[in-house]
């Protein structure tokens, strides 16, 4: 029985006691939540509401609670109420900057998480962070175009108007990676076949001009998820000191006719004032399924503008370098595949031996650990994805964590700790394998997934 459970036991039998104790109760509850168990926290915290009303603890709580069940119009109405206060309490803030996230309100889910964080720094969450699209240092603009721009949390904002968009205007991020291959743990192959298509060009223009390769195009990477299709886009722009864009599907996708259209072609425009520029759309089966799957016009329009825009019909590309990832390649549209568009296709496997050990190093590194066996670990851990193993570390860290606070003594992570957090996570990759074993047999008679074939030796 770990710390937590016997906490929660011990606080269970004092609650028979003394039943109306609320501040006792309200700790059982946060207890629960943090054990993941939200439903009997959120029961615990209306209890303690019934006995203290304005309890301002047992609110935010029972929020987080709620949200964590996808109850998020009951999360919201709570949080609502907390964040109008004059000092709201700063994770009701973190709260509703996730609900507003939820509802694709980006702006106001990072002036949320920004007052929050500055309120009780201590409430950051990298994971919200990074979804959010903040950096912690400022980015300094030193393009001549004549554009407007904010700093948000660190982050410049280059707002891009489009003259003929009856004087709207929208903004895309533009910022300098931090991050280059180095800071990639293993995916040798798919370096490499990134390095060809993208790097090479752009170190060799008159070399690859003279053979008539351009400098530009798009790669799609697919593969499970949590295996590093993301970082390795950001770490692209870093390795060739290119302006990078990160582009979801909320930066695109618009309930009003016509303007998820116009959002495109601003990004690209933004891309094509600032090159060398990577542009990394994610999750990109979302913007360019197939349009015979597609039933609204509306979504066949925003795929036909997607389609125009990586053609450069109206003004050229050069410079601009695309790359898009994907879990679900047999989604895509089969007209992005053709040569200009996303014509390398480059599957992202989970991490090798070689390369879990890497990942199992950079993401301990930093914190206090004894004679790691690396190795041994990554033997332990075949098939797992880079995010499996995050979760790992994270296991460990939080079984350390809880022993420190019972000892009172802080240890150090050893292979053991980490031995013991493997048996506790499961690969996330099996079921991706299974849905594209079937593709890889059944529908590859242009070799497309060939090289599933062969990594699963079917």
């Amino acid at each position: 029985m770990t710390a937590n459970e016997e906490s929660i036991r011990a606080l269970r039998e004092a609650l028979k006691i003394s039943p109306d104790n609320a501040p006792l109760r309200i700790h059982l509850a946060d207890l629960l939540n943090a054990s993941a168990q939200y439903d009997e926290a959120e029961r615990e915290f209306a209890t303690a509401l019934t006995l203290s009303p304005g309890n301002e603890t047992a609110k935010v709580g029972l929020a987080y609670s709620c949200y964590q069940l996808g109850k998020y119009s009951q999360a919201l109405v709570i949080v609502e109420d907390l964040v109008k206060q004059a000092k709201p309490p700063a994770k009701a803030l973190i709260i509703h900057s996730r609900l507003l996230l939820n509802d694709g309100e980006v702006e106001k889910a990072r002036q949320a998480y920004a007052r929050g964080t500055e309120i009780d720094p201590s409430v950051k969450d990298s994971g919200l962070h990074e979804r959010l699209g903040l950096t912690e240092k400022p980015i300094v603009n030193s393009s001549d175009h004549d554009r407007s721009a904010v700093t948000f949390d660190g982050r410049l904002k280059n707002f891009v108007t489009n003259e003929d968009a009856d004087d709207h205007s929208t903004f895309v991020d533009i910022e300098k990676s931090d991050i280059n291959f180095a800071n990639v743990g293993g995916m040798d192959d798919v370096k490499e076949q990134v390095r060809m298509k993208i790097i090479y060009p752009l170190e060799n223009q008159e070399m690859f001009k003279q053979y008539g390769k351009k400098v530009g195009g798009g790669i799609l990477m697919y593969g499970p998820p949590g295996c590093g299709k993301t970082f390795l886009a950001r770490a692209t722009a870093g390795e060739i000191k290119a302006n990078f864009m990160s582009v979801g599907i909320n930066d695109v996708l618009d309930m009003f006719i016509g303007e998820s259209e116009r959002h495109l072609h601003e990004i690209f425009e933004s891309a094509r004032r600032n090159t060398p520029c990577v542009v990394f759309f994610d999750e990109v089966d979302a913007l360019a399924a197939s349009r015979h799957d597609s039933r609204k016009s509306g979504t066949r329009q925003t795929i036909n503008q997607f389609l125009q825009e990586l053609d450069g019909v109206d003004t050229s590309n050069e410079g601009v370098l695309i790359l898009a990832a994907t879990n679900a390649p047999w989604h895509l549209d089969s007209a992005f595949r053709r040569p200009g568009r996303f014509d390398r296709i480059i599957f992202v496997p989970p991490p090798d031996q070689k390369a879990r050990a890497d990942i199992l190093r950079l993401t301990l590194k930093g914190k206090p650990v004894e004679n790691i066996d690396y190795d041994f670990l990554a033997k332990k851990t075949d098939k797992f994805s880079g995010a499996d193993l995050f979760s790992v570390v994270d296991h460990a860290v939080e079984a350390k964590l809880s022993q420190a606070m019972k000892d009172g003594v802080p240890k150090p992570i050893s292979t053991k700790d980490l031995e013991n957090a493997v048996k506790n996570v499961k690969p996330s990759t099996a079921e991706w394998f299974a849905t594209a074993r079937n593709y890889a047999l059944y529908s590859n008679q242009g070799g497309t997934y060939d090289d599933i074939v062969k990594y699963m030796k079917l």
